[in-house]
This record gives structure tokens, C-alpha cells and sequence, in this order.
């Protein structure tokens, strides 16, 4: 019989500790603390057993190597048929990985994952799912209007059960629907809990490791928007990916994390229809807004979201603040940096705005940290407080300084030529990017500036 006693775990970080406490002493949130059964693991009560173990599951001593004496051989990525997929995991999916995918209620994560299984033919998948019923996957694939494939469905949520039908069934693709629903017998605490998650997680991740096959775990998250369970759920895992957008709206984002085999930079975009996700090939398209007429307060600017360049609409309004405090208000950009940009256009500009109310948002619902947004951010405030238009067929490239200098960014050639495929006729660089910068390679004209009263002069019919 295993032993059993109790300990104290935060839900928080899943530190464990002697007794109760009313705040954690790793993290330091309160009120997170709380008492659970755990027992001592049994190695013949294993919920994985690898091929290689012996009688009562006991295993060789694992002894180190010299790193020149290991073996290794590079094995090829699973490529899938959603290309959005392949490039936010870096590639492919890599044998043998452990995937977390997170994201709010109804985003669409069973959807995508189910879509992925039913699209890999010829590959065994086994769909193991503790939150829906087999006659709800079943109407959901219909729904999907995938082609016939080898995907299988089980409902369980115990992990030794799971664990004896995959020695049978043998998948080349595992998914766990969700991590928060499974439960081992070596965890006496219920499903959901920090014991429960890790040991579960734990589980998951050996067989990944000994058997090479790849798994698929959704994961919950909480209302502050973090994964549920502890900290740790997310160290053990090999990859990340965040399945991000409002439920208002068509389209869901794909990000990246954490990920041990490839950038953590990528990103995927998809539309939600009724027939699925569909992947949005060319986003660049979708985030600019189709207008018959041209209106003042809008600009468009060139962003990189990992290796793929983004041309995103960037809007302002600027009026006469009716109250005494001005406000000043962003969506999609940090509100600090956008003071910033303020201060400098009124201190290096000459433009009053400190009686101004200052209203940014970013069309297409991307939060954007690229520097290279700032002078399509400054160009659109001046254009809406001079109440001047900006032509739609100009686009903007820099960072702005303190001293209303612009500078220099990265991989100005990429984004010039995503400017030049959608059809602008101008770009706005800093002159500093120049360097190395072949202008008779494009057929757009590119303005180089190194004030921001030069961009003005130019811009503003």
C-alpha cells in the first residue's frame, strides 16, 4: 500500500510547504495555500512503464556520458497540412515533444487540435478527451468537414487507463483534452489540483520522452489570463502556445510562449467560421481597413511579429479635452510609451497637446510592441490634431528618440518589401538604415528622414 499524508501546496506557483501559510513564501500571493492528500509513488502502480523496464518497472541506473560519445541523429519534423501550426512550433512537430496549448473558454482550442488530428492521414492520432462526450466530437469533426483520416477518440481521464490503451493502441499523435480533467490513482487529491496537474503533466512528458511520440495538451487558464495550475506546468513542457482573441470577433492568434525547439517570436492567425479555423496566409490584408475616402488620424506602419513583417493600420483621435485632466487613452500599445511619443512631439514638434485629449487604437485587435510603429503612431496623432489627411498609399518604418530623431530598425529590407507586395507607393525610413540598403531593388519610393519635421513636411496634404 502506498502511504499517505497530507502536505500544503500553493495554486499559484506549487510550492510545497510543512504547513499552512497565508502567503506564500516563493511568489508571494496570499490566500493560495492549501492542503492536499498526496501518497509515495509505487514503481509497479506506474502510469507509464517504458518498453526497456523490467520486472516492477525498475530501470538500469542511467550513467553520464561523455557529450562527443552521444549519439545523435536529427530526426524530421511532422509536418501538418496548417502552415500557421508549422510555423509558430518552428517548423513541424517535433517527435517526442510535449505541447501546451492555453486560451480562454469557446476560443476555439479543442477545434484547432481535433482539425489537426482529423487532417494527418496515414498517421495513428488518438484523441483522449475528459470534458466532451464521443457523440459531441463526433457532431463537432462533422461540423469540420474533414477528410477520412486515422484519428481515434477515447473519453477517459484516468492516466493508468489512458496509459494501457496507448501500449495497445500504439498513436503516433497523442492529445489530452484537457490536463486540468485527468487524474492519477497516485494522487489521492482530486482532478484539477497542483498535485494532480503536476503528476499528471509528469506522466505525459516520460512517455513523450521514452516512446517519441509527440503530445497535445489544452490547458486551462485562469481569469487573470495565466495557465491554471502551478508555474511549474509550464517548465516542464517543452512548448507553449497561447490561443489569443475576442470571442466578438472572427480571429484568433496563435503565439509562442515558450519553445525549446524553435523562436519564441512566431505567430499564427486564423479566422473562426463555421466550418472551422481557416488560415489567414497574407494578415496583412485583414488588418488594414478597406475605405472609400481618405481620413485624417489614420497611418499605416510596419511591424514584425518573428519573421514574417505585418502592415497594421495604427488610428488616432485628438480633440479639445472637455475636463480639466487631459486623457489619454491606447488600445493595442503601451499607454507609457505613447506619453513618450506626446512629450516629444510637443517638446521637438512645436504641437500643443498637453490640452488634448489622445485616443490611439491599433486596428485588427494585435497588441504591438515593435519601436518601429512610433512614427506611424506620431504621424497619426499630428494628422487628426492638424485635421490633415495622410495618404493611404504611405507607409511608415522607425523608431523615435527622445530628441525627436528617427532611428533606425530592424530588417528594413523585409519590411519595405512587404509594403511594395501590398501595392504602397511611399515609405518613411530613417536615413540611417540607408546602409546597406539598395533602393533600385524597389520599385516603391522609400523617404529616408532624420527629423521628424521632415516626415511632416512631406506627408501631410
Amino acid at each position: 500500500m502506498a502511504k499517505l499524508k497530507t502536505s500544503y501546496f500553493c495554486q499559484s506557483c506549487g510550492q510545497q510547504t510543512a504547513k499552512w501559510m497565508g502567503r506564500c513564501p516563493t511568489c508571494g500571493e496570499w490566500n493560495t495555500i492549501v492542503e492536499e492528500l498526496v501518497t509515495k509513488d509505487e514503481p509497479e502502480k506506474g502510469g507509464w512503464r517504458s518498453p526497456s523496464a523490467g520486472p516492477g518497472g525498475l530501470k538500469v541506473a542511467a550513467k553520464p556520458k561523455a557529450i562527443h560519445a552521444i549519439n545523435y541523429e536529427e530526426q524530421p519534423r511532422i509536418s501538418t497540412t496548417d502552415g500557421e501550426l508549422n510555423r509558430v512550433l518552428g517548423g513541424g512537430i517535433v517527435p517526442g515533444s510535449l505541447v501546451l496549448i492555453g486560451g480562454e473558454p469557446g476560443i476555439g482550442k479543442s477545434t484547432l487540435l481535433l482539425q489537426i488530428a482529423l487532417s494527418l492521414n496515414g498517421m495513428r492520432v488518438l484523441y483522449v478527451s475528459g470534458e466532451e462526450s464521443e457523440q459531441q466530437i463526433k457532431m463537432r469533426a462533422e461540423r469540420l468537414d474533414a477528410p477520412t483520416s486515422d484519428c481515434h477518440v477515447m473519453t477517459e481521464t484516468s492516466t493508468q487507463n489512458i496509459f494501457r490503451t496507448v501500449e495497445h493502441f500504439e498513436p503516433e499523435i497523442l492529445i489530452i483534452d484537457s490536463i486540468q480533467t485527468m487524474q492519477s490513482s497516485l494522487v489521492e487529491s482530486g482532478a484539477g489540483s497542483v498535485s494532480q496537474v503536476r503528476e499528471c503533466t509528469t506522466e505525459f512528458m516520460k512517455y513523450a520522452k521514452e516512446s517519441g511520440v509527440p503530445v497535445f495538451m489544452i490547458g486551462h487558464i485562469t481569469k487573470e489570463g495565466s495557465l491554471a495550475g502551478p508555474k511549474v506546468l509550464e517548465h516542464m513542457v517543452d512548448t507553449v502556445l497561447t490561443f489569443e482573441g475576442d470571442r466578438h470577433t472572427t480571429y484568433r492568434i496563435l503565439r509562442t510562449t515558450k519553445n525549446r525547439f524553435g523562436s519564441t517570436d512566431e505567430l499564427g492567425i486564423y479566422e473562426m467560421l463555421g466550418s472551422g479555423l481557416r488560415q489567414v496566409t497574407n494578415p496583412s490584408e485583414i488588418l488594414i481597413s478597406q475605405r472609400d475616402e481618405a481620413l485624417s488620424g489614420v497611418t499605416i506602419g510596419s511591424m514584425l511579429e518573428g519573421n514574417r513583417p505585418l502592415m497594421i493600420e495604427t488610428q488616432a483621435l485628438v480633440s479639445v479635452a472637455t475636463y480639466g485632466t487631459p486623457q489619454r487613452s491606447s488600445t493595442g500599445f503601451d499607454a507609457k510609451r505613447l506619453n513618450m511619443l506626446l512629450a516629444v512631439l510637443e517638446k521637438r514638434g512645436g504641437f500643443r497637446l498637453g490640452q488634448q485629449d489622445v485616443f490611439l487604437n491599433i486596428a485588427g485587435g494585435l497588441r504591438v510592441e515593435d519601436p518601429a510603429i512610433d512614427l506611424a503612431v506620431c504621424a497619426a496623432v499630428v494628422s487628426s490634431y492638424e485635421d490633415i489627411a495622410i495618404s493611404p498609399s504611405v507607409a511608415f518604418a522607425a523608431e523615435i528618440g527622445l530628441g525627436g530623431e528617427v532611428r533606425a530598425v530592424s530588417r528594413i529590407e523585409s519590411r519595405i518589401a512587404e509594403a511594395e507586395k501590398l501595392g504602397f507607393k511611399q515609405i518613411f525610413i530613417s536615413k540611417y538604415n540607408l546602409k546597406g540598403l539598395d533602393a533600385k531593388d524597389f520599385k516603391i519610393s522609400i523617404r529616408p528622414v532624420s527629423r521628424l519635421d521632415e516626415v511632416f513636411q512631406g506627408v501631410l496634404m
